[in-house]
């Protein structure tokens, strides 16, 4: 009898692959991470055929440092970084361009014009999303446009457009099978939330043609085996979804109005909202939050933040002050508080509630007495801020309190900043033993379909609690922290706009 499912967790930065068992423990871990293109100051871009062989080489390694084969694994699951765009020759399987990476901004300038021109409201209403460049939609339209003869060879059939899900089932089928599921597909600004279908107004309006998209699938389901050359026989892939979705089933967020918050590259809070979708007066997103075969789906309000891990990472990389990322806690722990130092990490423009893809990210508050120590303080306090400032608009929208916020990612083992956030909230951070949830949910997904697991019942005793953060600042304190980030907010917003 299989032993354990596969998780495959493809992030912006690193590629991995988790065992889970069915107590939903972690059997073992591989992690390798790949390379970041920055081509121009608005410009994020992977190289496809590194993300492939960065993903099936972590597959293939936690399974041999554990001695198991095909035979040992129920099903795969993937779980993929959302939005990244990627389009392929079908015959060949070869990439005709760098995937074009969520964070990247070389479309912003076409997002205006689309506003421009009217269209803001039939996008939000069929998609739930705000027309940004966040999305799949103008990055498709953008590498049809620029790379020779693309639009006609797309509209001949000859190319395919994949998020990263897409991208690594065809190439675990060997192009065999060219689906997404439905939470990735609500990512592309292309897909009507409440058909559930590829939109034939929003694919006008964007420019894409129907014939390069793959078929939309629920996210847990057999969606066919993997060629048998690549782990020694065929494995089922039973199940994907986007991150943060998945992460919001691996939190077992199934009833209305619970929430999470994901720490990674960015910062995603989710609320599921039930079976109806509702659209955000906060310039918060409706997207799909979850389907099962032959069930309908449930749905998220959600709030994307571009840069959270990500402004650790540029510490590291960019300023120098760290030489890991593992370091941070400590030296913010070094000192009491952010000496008034504050780090809007708007490195990438600003998300939700705000979106505004002209903002920079600024440090302000700076005197002879700042320290490295304050501006990694300010930098983790910054990613908190963002947060609250999410779950403010959420708790708006949805019309409903948040009792608990739900935790994971890579930072939420910063107990520094999980206390400062439950600080700021004024409500319980709850972070749970297995904080890689993001992967959890993928096995979830992948072990109901595959008959790993039975049922939902089946895993709801798998969640359990590691720590509770409780609120401990004086609110007063916690608001006038509030109020100071406003007023930090409001310089970084506009810059790259002014400035040109």
């Amino acid at each position: 009898m299989s032993s354990v499912i596969l998780a495959m967790d493809q992030g912006t930065t690193s590629s991995r692959a988790i065992l889970f068992d069915r107590a939903g423990s972690i059997l073992g871990m591989s992690q390798q991470e790949f390379t970041q293109h920055f081509p121009d100051t608005d410009r994020v871009e992977h190289d496809a055929e590194e993300i492939w062989e960065s993903q099936i080489g972590v597959a293939r390694r936690v399974l041999a440092d554990h001695g198991l084969t095909a035979a040992d694994v129920a099903a795969i699951g993937i779980t993929n970084q959302r939005e990244t765009t990627l389009v392929w020759d079908r015959a060949t399987g070869q990439p005709i361009a760098p995937a074009i990476v969520w964070q990247d901004r070389r479309t912003a300038a076409k997002c205006e014009q689309l506003r421009q021109a009217g269209h803001a409201d039939v996008v939000q209403k069929k998609t739930g999303l705000l027309i940004d460049s966040y999305f799949c939609a103008t990055k498709i339209d953008w590498l049809l446009e620029n790379v020779p003869g693309a639009r006609q060879r797309a509209e001949a059939g000859e190319l395919a457009f994949g998020t990263i899900d897409s991208w690594l089932i065809w190439k675990l089928t060997g192009g065999r099978v060219h689906v997404t599921d439905v939470t990735n597909a609500s990512r592309t600004m292309l897909m009507n939330i409440h058909t559930g279908i590829w939109d034939t107004e929003l694919l006008k309006i964007f420019g894409v043609p129907t014939q390069m998209l793959p078929e939309i699938r629920p996210s847990s389901e057999v969606y066919g085996e993997t060629e048998p050359e690549l782990f020694g026989a065929a494995i089922k892939i039973g199940g994907a979804a986007g991150d943060q979705q998945s992460a919001l089933f691996g939190q077992n967020c199934t009833q209305p109005g619970m929430a999470k918050n994901t720490y990674g590259t960015g910062c995603f809070a989710l609320m599921n909202i039930g079976d109806q979708p509702r659209t955000s007066t906060c310039k918060l997103l409706t997207t799909m939050a979850c389907q099962f075969a032959d069930q309908p789906p449930s749905y998220a309000l959600e709030g994307s933040i571009f840069i959270a891990g990500a402004i650790v990472q540029w510490l590291r990389d960019g300023l120098g002050i760290i030489d890991s990322a593992d370091e941070i806690e400590a030296l913010a722990a070094s000192v009491p508080d952010n000496g008034g130092v504050y780090v809007v990490p708007a490195l990438a423009g600003l998300g939700a509630p705000h979106w505004d893809a002209y903002a920079r990210g600024t440090i302000l508050g700076l005197t002879r007495g700042t320290t490295k120590a304050h501006i990694a303080r300010a930098a983790l306090e910054g990613i908190a801020f963002q947060v609250a400032d999410v779950l403010d608009a959420m708790k708006q929208d949805a019309d409903v309190p948040i009792a608990e916020l739900r935790v994971d990612g890579g930072a939420a083992a910063n107990n520094l900043l999980m206390q400062f956030q439950a600080d700021i909230l004024r409500v319980p951070v709850i972070r749970p033993k297995v904080i890689e949830t993001t992967a959890l949910g993928a096995a979830y997904l992948a072990g109901l379909s595959s008959g790993f697991w039975t049922g939902c019942d089946d895993i709801a005793d798998v969640w359990q609690t590691d720590r509770v953060f409780e609120p401990t600042m004086n609110a007063d304190e916690a608001a006038r922290l509030r109020t100071r980030w406003s007023e930090a907010l409001d310089r970084s917003r506009d810059w790259e706009q002014h400035g040109s």
